[in-house]
């Protein structure tokens, strides 16, 4: 049989509890193998009740000291009851002094007392029994969650400015920095807003006009890396030169944004290839454009291109290498059967090979092909070598070079880029 004796409005506070004639604290802490929550108990005296009745402070000081203990259980493991009754008398019947001196030596948790509105800089000094005069029953989790934040920078040695604070407020990293950075002006103080907002325009002028493209070797959603460590680097460095004293955190959380949005809206813009319609007006004529195009992956996948199609080539080529690159399928190859050329991207190496026909086959022989290799600078390096290649074939590719048709000198200069 169990009844509840005491109880506070907070559900979370250990209540007080009768089981079979016994008094009992009753907490939930931590959870077991299916993620519920556990509940323990363990008995108190009825000079313990009387305290936890009458004082809240003490009553939470009893709380934050328990809590270790129960995490200490685990999953499935029992409660130390030896350990939790040892610390009744110390912390609800002992003098301030004597609770302060307990909790220099014990473990407790801090972000109890402090969703309770302890007072932080009491409790950094060790003056835990006084930091409790002003604590409320109701909890502020996110007080506990700023607090717990501000520790765990303090400790790598980050400490926040009022416009550092703010500004990590407004990109909503204030609590975790991994989260993926928003504008949220309505959490920033509005006195403070202004000042945030001039460091936001500060970045957003250092990065007009810069883009981060899709890799589509990565899939339909990844963004160039490059473009994203291009466009945080410069970011980063105008807002320095502008606020030389924001932490790293702040200036780190600015990039993120700035970045960030780009890449969202290199997601949501339709992948197509202006640079072929581009071409067209700037005089190439239409002769040296391809009319008909194959695309071959490693794993057997073939997709077709006919020029009179909706799309240009270089878009439905990085959209079939969206949909079928991974791990194990990283060549790719662009061939004009009719001109008997094409180049063969090569992704695990950063190279590629334009291959052109030298002489055909004749009857009894077999056809012979010209082989050239090349180093690529990146998912930016293979867009160019793809349209160059789509525009003029081979021919148009010579300016890209150097091209190696010995394959241990290319080699040799892949290993010393590699080096690099």
């Amino acid at each position: 049989m169990r009844d509840v004796v005491f109880t506070r409005s907070s559900g979370w506070i250990p209540n007080v509890i009768r089981e079979d004639g016994e008094l009992m604290l009753m907490l939930a802490a931590g959870a077991d193998a299916n993620h519920e929550p556990r509940t323990f108990t363990f008995p108190i005296g009825e000079a313990h009740l009387a305290v936890i009745r009458e004082d809240l402070a003490r009553h939470l000081l009893l709380w934050s000291a328990v809590l270790p203990l129960c995490d200490a259980a685990g999953t499935r493991g029992r409660l130390d009851e030896d350990a939790a009754i040892a610390l009744l008398d110390p912390v609800l019947l002992s003098s301030p002094a004597d609770v302060d001196a307990l909790f220099r030596r014990i473990r407790w948790d801090r972000s109890r007392l402090v969703a309770h509105d302890a007072d932080i800089a009491l409790l950094e000094r060790g003056q835990v029994y006084g930091a409790m005069r002003a604590a409320t029953e109701g909890s502020n989790e996110k007080r506990a969650q700023e607090y717990h934040a501000d520790r765990r920078r303090a400790e790598r040695g980050a400490v926040l400015g009022p416009l550092d604070a703010a500004i990590l407020r407004y990109t909503g990293q204030y609590l975790h920095g991994a989260t993926i950075p928003r504008r949220i002006p309505d959490a920033v103080d509005p006195a403070r807003l202004p000042q945030v907002m001039r460091v936001i325009a500060t970045a957003e002028q250092a990065c007009a006009g810069m883009r981060i493209g899709l890799d589509p070797r990565r899939g339909n959603r990844t963004t160039d890396k490059r473009d994203w460590n291009r466009m945080a680097a410069t970011v980063d460095a105008a807002v320095r030169r502008a606020y030389p004293g924001l932490v790293d955190d702040a200036v780190r959380t600015v990039s993120f944004l700035m970045c960030s949005e780009a890449a969202d809206r290199a997601r949501s813009t339709p992948v197509d290839d202006g640079e072929e319609a581009a071409d067209d007006h700037a005089g190439l004529g239409e002769s040296t454009r391809k009319t008909a195009l194959s695309f071959t992956d490693d794993k057997g996948g073939e997709k077709k291109w006919l020029r009179d199609g909706p799309r240009t080539a270089s878009a439905e080529f990085w959209e079939f290498v969206a949909d079928r690159s991974a791990a194990d399928n990283e060549v790719f190859t662009i061939e004009d059967e009719e001109m008997g050329e094409g180049i063969q991207l090569h992704f695990y190496a950063d190279s590629i090979a334009r291959i052109t026909t030298v002489r055909h086959g004749e009857p009894g022989s077999d056809p012979q092909y010209q082989v050239e290799y090349s180093l690529v600078d990146g998912v930016g390096g293979y867009r160019n070598l793809v349209s160059a290649f789509v525009r003029g074939g081979c021919a148009a590719l010579e300016r890209h070079g150097p091209w190696m048709s010995d394959v241990a000198e290319f080699e040799r200069a892949r290993r010393r880029r590699d080096a690099r």
